[in-house]
């Protein structure tokens, strides 16, 4: 088996883990469990917590001391057994602890799949796309696999129970022991001695000086708090409103981001950065405002379309976010810039996200009625005027340099944080 197969097998199992408990969370949580909004925005504050502290891992460890096929198999171990462990918890402390402890093992696994992939790939830039590719369609493939074993199991509400959670758990060990198959990667720089200020050089924080930069930080930042409620609510809410299926539904939005990610370099030299950004963060206002006016009937279209703006949404701002960094920063220190903007969007921007939109949800919670137990439209409006306001900040402020038709054509970044 060549080692471009085996290396698109490895992001295959790394993101069918991801997919297969991270969607149907929220409902399991708050159907199967009764556990309030607040609490499940805490739980899914997890892995921005855990995408803060994985650096410190990954940099203090991986690079060093073990090699990075060994500590994936590892991580991957103790993660089956936690997710195992958290299917059986009823109890909102013990399913916190149990996420809280499996997002500081799962989340260095996204950079340890990429560093493997890094070491033994002849031509990052004309190949790591192909491969990394690869992991979308495992989230896509859990979801549909979720689907079908509802089918299987004679009932629809699979969402709403630890299935999923334990389906993830097998793959885990599946992946705990195709990682020990891998080429071996040694640690990379086992005598250089580990330096916190390492993990975020000052030559990147003084790009803060320059204002363009500092504005689009703001509003990555920014944009991540009203993207948290996609992500931690869009199942409940579709499960809740009576969509059948809701998790393979929810697949469109990756189905989109393939699509979507092959004409990046096509629009960049038609709109240039700053429209491209503006694009990104114009498409969470499109897809709140679906939300909050569509159902599941004769506007049964409008959740199609939110869902599907997900590849504008992901691939307009973040990937394209990622280029705009790759040319910002100085040659020296772009991997440290990219993994700057990776803790300050999927870590502090998706943590401040996850407890204010436990919150906004919570607030509007009503007494059961039939399946909805939430007053939806005015929960997605809060998202969509949130990101209205910040789309109107960035486009004020920031003034890109390139414009359609310059230089930005370039490839998606070979390190793009998955959607």
């Amino acid at each position: 088996m060549s080692t471009r197969v085996r290396l698109s097998a490895m992001m295959f199992l790394e993101y069918f883990i991801w997919g297969a408990w991270y969607v149907t969370l929220a409902t399991w949580l708050g159907v199967g469990l009764h556990l309030s909004d607040a609490h499940i925005g805490a739980i899914y504050g997890t892995t921005a917590v855990a995408a803060i502290l994985s650096p410190l891992l990954t940099g203090a460890i991986a690079d060093r001391f073990f090699a990075a096929q060994k500590l994936l198999a590892a991580l991957h171990l103790v993660g089956g057994a936690l997710l195992l462990f958290g299917a059986q918890q009823h109890s909102f402390v013990a399913l916190y602890w149990v996420f809280f402890v499996y997002s500081i093992c799962y989340m260095p696994t996204l950079a340890l799949t990429n560093a493997i992939c890094f070491r033994h790939v002849a031509n990052v830039q004309e190949q790591f796309t192909g491969i990394r590719v690869l992991g979308t369609l495992g989230w896509i493939c859990a979801g549909l696999m979720i689907t079908a074993l509802g089918y299987a199991a004679g009932f629809a509400g699979i969402e709403a129970t630890a299935i999923p959670v334990r389906l993830a758990a097998a793959c885990s060990f599946l992946m705990a022991a195709y990682a020990l198959t891998l080429p071996a990667t040694p640690p990379a720089e086992a005598q250089v001695r580990f330096s916190i200020k390492a993990l975020v050089p000052m030559s990147v924080l003084r790009l803060l000086k320059q204002k363009q930069f500092a504005v689009f930080v703001a509003a990555s930042f920014l944009i991540c708090i009203p993207l948290q409620f996609y992500y931690a609510f869009t199942n409940l809410y579709l499960n809740e409103i009576g969509v059948q299926n809701a998790v393979s539904k929810m697949t469109l939005g990756q189905m989109s981001e393939l699509v979507f990610m092959v004409t990046i370099p096509w629009f960049f030299r038609r709109l240039g950065v700053k429209y491209m950004l503006g694009a990104g963060m114009l498409a969470w206002v499109i897809r709140y405002a679906f939300f909050a006016y569509g159902n599941a009937d004769a506007r049964m279209w409008m959740l199609y379309g939110g869902i599907a703006l997900h590849g504008i949404c992901y691939d307009f701002f973040f990937v394209s976010g990622q280029i705009y960094v790759d040319k910002s920063a100085p040659a020296s220190v772009r991997a440290a810039a990219q993994g700057f903007i990776t803790l300050v969007t999927y870590g502090a921007g998706m943590l401040v996200g996850s407890y204010l939109s436990g919150y906004v949800v919570d607030m509007f919670r009503m007494p059961a009625i039939g399946l909805l137990s939430h007053h939806w439209r005015s929960i997605w409006l809060v998202p969509a005027a949130g990101s209205a306001l910040i789309l109107v900040f960035f486009l004020l402020l920031f003034r890109a340099k390139d414009q359609p038709g310059a230089a930005a054509t370039g490839e998606p970044s070979p390190g793009a944080v998955p959607a």
